[in-house]
């Protein structure tokens, strides 16, 4: 059988089909490939199929995805007049290796009047797309560490299980695909069992519900399961997703160790300390200390805020300061003057950070009585007042050595003392100098995100906003350093 002037009508139809067709004659000569089939190839003619079976063997490799038979090519089976239909082949050029497609193949077999074969033909699809996307879900899925398994519907057998599942169960992998989902039950001790069944059966999607899966080596874990209808390997399957239940039991257990630590420590501290929301600022606990120094009982204080307790002398600075806290998250070293529960005040360093309690935010402030040190100081301050008041005993480096004691190093214009690290001082330093970003990354050997970083720690600590403020407050301290106090 040739492929003569009786079939031009059906080159004509074959030609416009999106399918590729490839007619092969009973004595394995392939004679006609329209183009749709040639691009399955990577081919442009037919003769770079190969003019035979044997010859297209030797010029494409062919692997079996969904069939059992890989000694017969399928165009070798179409010849021998067998009828099949969704046969998936991978085929690679063996002159061209990084050519490659997958194809979903069928025959199809017309016979004559008398049941002799009259038109042999290969169907194919190019479904490369769709494995390639499978291929990416398997290495996704494979990689998850999130426990998974999935289960074929049409006989309820595991056929895939992640290592987040082998490794939360202890299972291996043989013990769990081929078995059934109830061998291997995934909806053990599931609170909506009955649910989760009906909709195992039918398809559909199960919610989420907490089960107790039997372990293999006879214990049990608690965990939350979810099933979700996928389509794997072309047949339909169920996606179940596990939440190990046991993690979340172990973490709230190590947070509620951790907060009670915390109330140890807290409640230890030997200086006076707060802690209050960050919202309004009302206190929910006082330590042993703050009642000794500040006469406060611990009662007395719960719920209200420092407004309220009129704990501060002046209420600009507790304004302040609660912004600073609010804005920043922290507030170090603030020189503050707070009022005992007797009326008489107290000088202190206020320190404060905000800290995460369960959900909660809470800023906690540490109080550091120095009123004994502020009236050394101002006894030291009013010794050199009356030295200095006859300054013709003494030398002129003297004189200013003594002026600079009354007068100590220049402090933030809030109080608040900043805390700056060597980086956060070189680049402090280079900014007033007026280098930018890239310059003071080359000259500390950084990169322009690191030196972006330290400014930005620069800036929270300083409460400026920009780098014309940076420039102002540090000219206004001592900025740029001298080579020599570097």
């Amino acid at each position: 059988m040739t492929l003569g002037v009786d079939r031009h009508e059906l080159r004509q139809i074959v030609a416009g089909l999106s399918e590729g067709v490839i007619l092969v004659e009973p004595d394995q000569t392939i004679a006609y490939a329209n183009e749709a089939a040639l691009a399955m190839h990577g081919a442009e003619t037919v003769g770079e199929l190969g003019g035979t079976v044997d010859a297209y063997r030797e010029r494409f490799a062919l692997r079996y995805r969904n069939d059992h038979t890989p000694n017969q090519y399928p165009m070798e089976r179409v010849v021998s007049g067998e009828r099949f239909h969704d046969v998936i082949v991978e085929v690679t050029r063996t002159d061209q290796p990084d050519v490659d497609f997958v194809h979903s193949l069928r025959s199809l077999v017309a016979t004559d009047r008398d049941g002799n074969p009259s038109c042999l033909a290969l169907i194919l699809k190019d479904v490369s797309g769709q494995f390639e996307a499978e291929e990416r879900f398997e290495a996704t899925f494979d990689a998850n560490p999130a426990p998974a398994v999935i289960c074929r519907l049409s006989d309820l057998r595991h056929v895939k299980a992640n290592d987040g599942f082998l490794e939360m169960t202890g299972y291996t992998r043989d013990a769990v695909i081929g078995h059934s989902v109830y061998e291997v039950d995934v909806l053990a001790g599931a609170r909506s069992r009955d649910l989760a069944i009906s909709r195992l059966n039918s398809g559909g999607t199960i919610p989420q519900m907490e089960a107790c899966l039997d372990l293999p080596d006879g214990g049990s874990r608690y965990v939350i399961v979810a099933g979700q209808p996928i389509e794997w390997g072309q047949e339909p399957c169920m996606l179940f997703t596990f939440a190990d239940l046991d993690l979340r039991r172990k973490a709230e257990t190590a947070l509620r160790r951790s907060e009670e630590r915390f109330a140890k420590a807290f409640h230890m501290a030997p200086v006076p300390t707060l802690l209050a929301r960050v919202e309004d600022f009302s206190i929910t606990g006082a330590n042993e200390a703050f009642t000794r120094v500040f006469g406060y009982g611990a009662d007395t204080v719960s719920g209200r805020s420092p407004a309220d307790l009129r704990l501060w002398v002046h209420d600009v600075a507790r304004i302040r300061f609660e912004t600073a806290v609010a804005r920043t998250g922290h507030v170090l070293g603030l020189e503050v003057c707070l009022r005992h529960e007797d009326g008489t005040d107290v000088d202190c360093l206020v320190s404060a950070e905000r800290v995460e309690i369960g959900d909660r935010t809470f800023a906690l402030m540490v109080l550091q009585d120095i009123t004994e040190r502020k009236r050394t100081e101002r006894e030291l301050s009013e010794a050199i007042e009356a030295v200095m008041a006859d300054t013709s005993w003494f030398s002129r480096g003297l004189i200013e050595k003594l002026a600079n004691l009354r007068r100590p190093a220049s402090e933030h214009e809030d109080g608040i003392v900043p805390n700056l690290t060597v980086r956060e001082r070189q680049i402090l330093d280079l900014v007033c100098r007026g280098l930018g970003d890239d310059a003071i990354a080359r000259r500390l050997n950084l990169s322009r995100n690191t030196v972006r970083n330290h400014s930005a720690s620069l800036y929270r600590k300083l409460d400026v906003h920009k780098r014309s403020e940076a420039i102002v407050w540090g000219r206004d301290n001592g900025f740029p350093l001298s080579e020599t106090s570097k």
